[in-house]
């Protein structure tokens, strides 16, 4: 069948060890993961259940890149991230099955408009413009699940410029690795190709064009984003 318009090949992100890389297909994020986060956003943990929001695959980003301010915010934030990338089918799993399912860990940035977010959720409408940002979803090289304990006290950080502004441990996370894949799984099939965004813990804040933000876990590959001119 030949298609109408040229149709973009799914984004990629490299995997230590192997010459293949990771295709994204679908990009889960966990909301207010982390309780300081959720204070300081002004609003209360759910821990009853984890939630969600989503992101396009196309909005994946390699690291070490230069992305542009993008247009309709005075408020483009970073948020530093533990990410998830399932390995097998899992739908419907406990635990135990949701952490046999999961192939690695990388590290990632959700970056957000935070002021069209925070419209939206003054008038309970969808984030969809503050959250699903082009070029918004930076991941760097995954690490294989055998080589990184997603359940230890590792810390989580993040720089601007040089300056510390995001530092907790992942023990912080409302909801384990385990727990979401297994959750999610309840609403969704998931697949080779599904990222999971975490949450970020307190710290988040605003860049400008010229700023350079870096980050990571102990144990993973690090992360890096330079913030261009605005088109």
């Amino acid at each position: 069948m030949t298609n109408l318009f040229p149709s973009p090949a799914w984004p990629t992100v490299p995997v230590k060890g192997e010459s293949a890389e990771y295709p994204v297909h679908r990009i889960f994020c966990v909301g207010r993961n982390y309780a300081a986060h959720a204070a300081e956003m002004g609003v209360e943990v759910d821990r009853e259940a984890p939630f969600y929001f989503t992101k396009s695959a196309l909005m994946a980003q390699a690291t070490d890149t230069t992305i542009p301010y993008p247009p309709g915010t005075e408020n483009f934030h970073y948020e530093m991230e533990l990410v998830i990338v399932i390995g097998a089918p899992v739908f419907k799993a406990d635990t135990a099955e949701a952490a046999k399912a999961i192939y690695g860990y990388a590290c990632g940035l959700d970056m957000t408009r935070r002021d069209l977010q925070l419209a939206a959720r003054a008038k309970q409408r969808p984030w969809d413009l503050g959250k699903d940002v082009e070029q918004s979803a930076v991941f760097a090289p995954i690490t294989k699940a055998a080589d990184f304990d997603a359940l230890g006290p590792q810390k989580i950080h993040l720089e601007v410029n040089g300056e510390t502004k995001q530092e907790a441990t992942l023990n912080d996370l409302i909801w384990k690795v385990d727990e979401i894949v297994s959750h999610l799984s309840g609403f969704y099939h998931l697949q080779p190709g599904d990222v999971i965004m975490t949450g970020t813990p307190a710290g988040v804040g605003a860049v400008v064009a010229g700023d350079v933000i870096t980050g990571g876990v102990d144990g993973l590959d690090p992360i890096k984003l330079t913030i261009g001119a605005a088109e």
